[in-house]
């Protein structure tokens, strides 16, 4: 059988919908699955046994560059010269399933009920019903497995295998892990500055809790952010990480904390212990596990209606992330 799976962004939403390949691949080992992603993803999906191709897209360049829509649709058209047998939409959006239906008439996506960009579900053959404030990663599983004939429960979800893949990172790496003490990753970035724990309550951990910590980041800012907790404490600033280097570091830590966002979910993907800290985002977004623990600030959150204001994951103690993680560190 012959399978494309549409997920094009973004990092942890492409991490959270991979955990479903393994599942796959146990039920129909003779697929082929293709996965089309935006480009700048596309490390995530890289050297999946699971996988048979990558396919990058670059839909994203389009909003500042028209002229780009033609080369895009021509690379699309090519892509589905591969005369896939099911294409599935994962993500739930117009564009999305613009891609899926060009790829071929026989699409799969969630119905109109269950995404937020209702005119989608026009486009797929067959249509998935799962609510839309279910967990995250049931969602992703569902669409991908029910079209297939395939029931995954949460205990095997719970009982994945690791599913994120990397070659040896840089060689200058390894020097900036400690042999003495535990090695503590922070994810101090994300899309949403609300979705940011504060600097200062970083700092706050990392003095009650010692460790050899290094910190990854993004862009400018969170290079600023990063310098400011590298000069008022003994951590490493990490150099710019790509894909496959950021998930070596991540498989080797000890414990990683940060945000709701990808790298921070790259860490459930690699069974790997983690503390995720939540404001204006849902916990439904992830599993949570004996080594992937969540701290969530005291705001309530609708699903349907993400507050981009509500700054109130600066409510989270320092203390309650410093118990968590000695507690997954003991354990560890």
């Amino acid at each position: 059988m012959n399978i494309a799976i549409v997920k094009l962004s973004a990092m942890g939403d492409i991490v959270h919908a991979m955990v479903a390949l393994q599942f796959i691949n146990e039920a129909l080992p003779d697929a082929r699955i293709d996965w089309v992603v935006e480009q700048g993803f596309a490390g995530v999906l890289a050297d999946n046994p699971h996988i048979e191709r990558v396919l990058p897209v670059n839909l994203k360049a389009l909003k500042t560059d028209k002229t780009l829509l033609f080369r895009e649709f021509a690379n699309i058209r090519r892509y589905a010269q591969q005369h896939y047998d099911l294409v599935i939409d994962a993500q739930g959006l117009i564009k999305s399933a613009i891609v899926a239906r060009l790829l071929s008439a026989h699409t799969v996506g969630f119905d109109k009920h269950s995404i937020r960009e209702k005119w989608a579900a026009s486009l797929y053959a067959k249509a998935i019903a799962c609510p839309y404030d279910a967990n995250t990663i049931d969602r992703n599983v569902t669409v991908l497995t029910r079209p297939l004939g395939i029931k995954v429960t949460p205990q095997q979800i719970l009982a994945k295998k690791p599913f994120l893949y990397y070659k040896p990172a840089e060689a200058g790496l390894d020097t900036l892990f400690a042999a003495d003490k535990p090695n503590i990753l922070l994810v101090i970035g994300s899309t949403w500055s609300s979705r940011n724990y504060p600097a200062e309550n970083i700092l706050q951990v990392m003095q009650g809790l010692p460790a050899n910590y290094l910190i990854c980041w993004g862009d400018k800012q969170e290079l600023q952010r990063a310098r400011w907790l590298a000069e008022h404490s003994d951590a490493t600033v990490l150099p710019r990480l790509s894909l496959n280097d950021l998930k070596a570091v991540i498989a080797r830590v000890d414990l990683l904390i940060g945000n709701d966002t990808g790298p921070t979910h790259m860490a459930w993907g690699l069974n790997r212990p983690s503390i995720t800290l939540f404001g204006p985002t849902p916990v439904s977004r992830v599993y949570q596990t004996n080594i992937n623990r969540v701290l969530k600030s005291p705001s309530v959150v609708n699903p349907f209606k993400l507050n981009k204001n509500d700054f109130s994951i600066a409510e989270i103690p320092p203390r309650a992330v410093i118990d968590v993680a000695n507690s997954l560190l003991m354990h560890g």
